[in-house]
């Protein structure tokens, strides 16, 4: 059997290619792919921006937001993973070793040995081990999800932004009647808008510039009591108007390669405040920073990478509940076809339009 998939040969280069399906061991499963979510790392990498940083290599089927459907499994995968041809499930990113010290630590995500889908390179064989594909393999140790098959797919690969809002609104510590300021209204922001309101936050502010205002108004939707426009009023003073001079408990930095928005964090949170950056940079350096005012205020400072497996059971159960109007999300879907084109529009590069979710369908 073959099947297509969306190969990234170098910085801003992408082809389609067909690959053989191999046959399955025992301990591997076959994935016909759904439908895979486009976030910001996916942007970086196809731009050039993480380029030799270790983290990936060329050449690689991109995508690590993957549901689909189990279409053959091998017989210890099928009892290790209760699961079985025909089962839907969302597949997470990290596969780790469970050997090495780390992982022993409980720090999975910084596994030694370490394999993730989206990152690794074709020439490791099969080669199917991205989710811009029809399908992928699946390796012993990946952690997957069940998905109920109402969802529709487009619902249903919103578990990885949505995962990724639990996971860092857990990270800063937001508790009942906190204040939380959520820097950037993108997925992975508005995402945490819905988790800060899960976690009995009091008040939540987001900030945006002005093309973002659609984004803006579905943050007041999704539970945002106030909205900042970044590019036409100061956000810490108006922060500070906001919370009577308080400021407030969580700041979350979900904004892709503004670097800006670090000294904002720090100038929005109140002594003794936790900050999270979420939002990747670009290996930029941030201009301006002052530690000094970081040890005066006492801060903690978290960073935050993927999400852990309980963040997105969570988003699964939120997506299944209907209580949130998550269809509002899905700006674009597109065809495996499309994929660069999709990657353009999450970069900036699209018609103006507003941008959010992009699922890419097989």
């Amino acid at each position: 059997m073959k099947t297509r998939a969306a190969v990234q040969l170098g910085d801003r280069v992408i082809e389609m290619r067909t690959f053989d399906v191999p046959d399955l061991d025992d301990d591997h499963a076959l994935l016909r792919v759904e439908a895979n979510g486009i976030c910001g790392t996916d942007y970086e990498i196809y731009e050039g921006s993480l380029t030799g940083t270790g983290v990936f290599d060329y050449p690689l089927i991109p995508g690590h937001e993957p549901v689909g459907t189990i279409d053959s499994i091998g017989a210890r995968a099928a009892e290790l993973w209760d699961l079985e041809a025909g089962d839907r499930v969302a597949v997470e990113a990290y596969v780790p070793c469970h050997v090495c010290r780390p992982c022993r630590l409980g720090r999975t995500k910084f596994c030694a040995h370490r394999f993730v889908y989206g990152f690794t390179s074709v020439d490791l064989a099969p080669g199917l081990w991205g989710g811009f594909a029809e399908h992928m393999v699946l390796r012993p140790n990946t952690v997957l999800h069940r998905v109920p098959d109402g969802l529709s797919r487009e619902d249903a690969v919103l578990f990885n932004p949505l995962g990724g809002g639990f996971a860092w609104v857990h990270k800063a510590g937001t508790g009942i009647g906190d204040t939380v300021l959520v820097l950037g209204p993108g997925q992975r922001g508005l995402a945490c808008v819905l988790a800060a309101r899960q976690a009995g936050a009091a008040s939540v502010i987001v900030t945006g510039l002005g093309r973002d205002r659609p984004k803006l108004e579905l943050a007041r939707s999704f539970g945002a009591d106030e909205v900042v426009v970044a590019d036409e009023e100061d956000v810490v003073e108006r922060v500070q108007e906001l919370t009577d001079g308080d400021l407030v408990d969580q700041v979350i930095d979900t904004t892709p390669y503004a670097t800006s928005a670090i000294m904002q964090a720090v100038r929005c949170v109140r002594p003794g405040g936790t900050i999270v950056l979420g939002g990747v940079k670009g290996m930029r350096t941030v201009d301006d920073f002052v530690s000094d005012e970081v040890v005066l205020k006492d801060l903690v400072i978290h960073g935050a990478v993927a999400a852990d497996s309980w963040a997105y059971e969570r988003a699964i159960e939120l997506i299944a509940s209907g209580r949130h109007p998550l269809a509002r999300l899905h700006t674009h879907s597109l065809p495996l076809e499309d994929v660069e084109h999709g990657l353009h529009l999450l970069g900036g590069s699209g018609t103006g339009e507003p941008v959010i979710h992009i699922t890419i369908t097989p």
